[in-house]
């Protein structure tokens, strides 16, 4: 699934694996290779044995060079380097098994660990594939909208100057019809929204200083309130609009949701895994085995996006 990231990835080492079967698999006088995935293309061989371009897109994957599910052109030289370096590894792997190496303990169990991670990347992805559907994502982010909470937004204009006489001066200047943007872009020192007409956006007061919350909360529409003081000087602030808060999209609140859902069946499948199974930690440690994803593994997805903190008294 596109944006899902395998729980763990074992890259040169499941290059290596794949390399030493395919290599073997050749030495055995194996049957014609067939293209491994649907529409698969072959893009270079190494002594007999195909590197595909789904292979390249994988090590590209590994490597962190383009995300799960994003296209890879063969034509860009993106592909033409990471083919180069799975060229190399083929044939390191295959100089390796000239020597012998295959049969050293050390890496027998160096291959084994490897074809365990590949086989569980492997369970995972069909897992994630299967629970992490458009279904699944649009369930969350309705039950989500149900339960988030939606204050009132504010859409306010300002203009900070350096002292409360400068600020009366603006205010007469504004009683006498000039324009609020004009007069931002020309005077107020706030450098964050002077050059947008003092544009602070739409904002909800809970994120504002304490004297925009006592200032504008009873303000209307079109209403001019000041001179206060604020970090900087002193602000006249124009009311736009106010508003219900909106709630983030469904498009854009997708990532996080994939994320979550992605975290929640992989926690899941652990924990099955582990009451079935018998594990004996033999090492001690300063904490307990817990059948959890990685310490990075994302949280729930927020339902509505967080205004930034104000900048000298202002926020966007």
């Amino acid at each position: 699934m596109a944006g899902i990231r395998p729980f763990r990835r074992a890259a040169l080492a499941g290059l290596a694996l794949a390399g030493m079967l395919g290599l073997a698999a050749c030495e055995r006088g194996g049957t014609a290779e067939r293209p491994p995935e649907r529409g698969d293309r072959a893009a270079a061989r190494v002594d007999g044995q195909t590197v595909w371009a789904s292979d390249v897109k994988r090590e590209a994957v590994a490597q962190g060079l383009i995300g799960e599910g994003e296209p890879l052109d063969v034509s860009s030289d993106l592909f033409r380097r990471v083919l180069d370096e799975v060229v190399d590894q083929r044939l390191l792997a295959g100089e390796a098994m000239r020597r012998k190496l295959d049969k050293d303990p050390v890496a027998q169990r160096r291959l084994a660990a490897a074809r365990d991670r590949v086989l569980g990347d492997m369970l995972v992805e069909g897992v994630i594939s299967d629970a992490v559907n458009d279904n699944a994502v649009r369930g969350l982010y309705q039950e989500q909208l149900k339960l988030a909470k939606r204050s009132e937004e504010i859409h306010a204009r300002q203009i900070v100057m350096g002292n409360s006489a400068d600020a009366e001066a603006v205010k007469k200047l504004l009683a006498s019809g000039a324009s609020f943007e004009a007069l931002a872009m020309e005077r107020s020192t706030d450098a964050a929204t002077r050059f947008n007409g003092g544009d602070l956006g739409y904002f909800t007061i809970d994120v504002m200083p304490e004297t925009y919350d006592a200032a504008l909360k009873t303000a209307k529409p079109g209403q001019i309130v000041g001179p206060f003081p604020v970090e900087g000087g002193f602000a006249l602030v124009k009311v736009e609009d106010r508003r219900i808060e909106q709630p983030i999209t469904l498009e854009a609140a997708r990532p996080q949701i994939v994320r979550f859902l992605t975290y929640d069946q992989i926690r899941d499948l652990l924990e099955k895994l582990r009451s079935r199974s018998k594990v004996e930690v033999m090492v001690k440690t300063d904490t307990p085995s817990q059948a959890v994803p990685p310490a990075d593994a994302p949280k729930p997805a927020p339902t509505a996006p967080t205004p930034a903190a104000p900048a000298k008294g202002a926020s966007k």
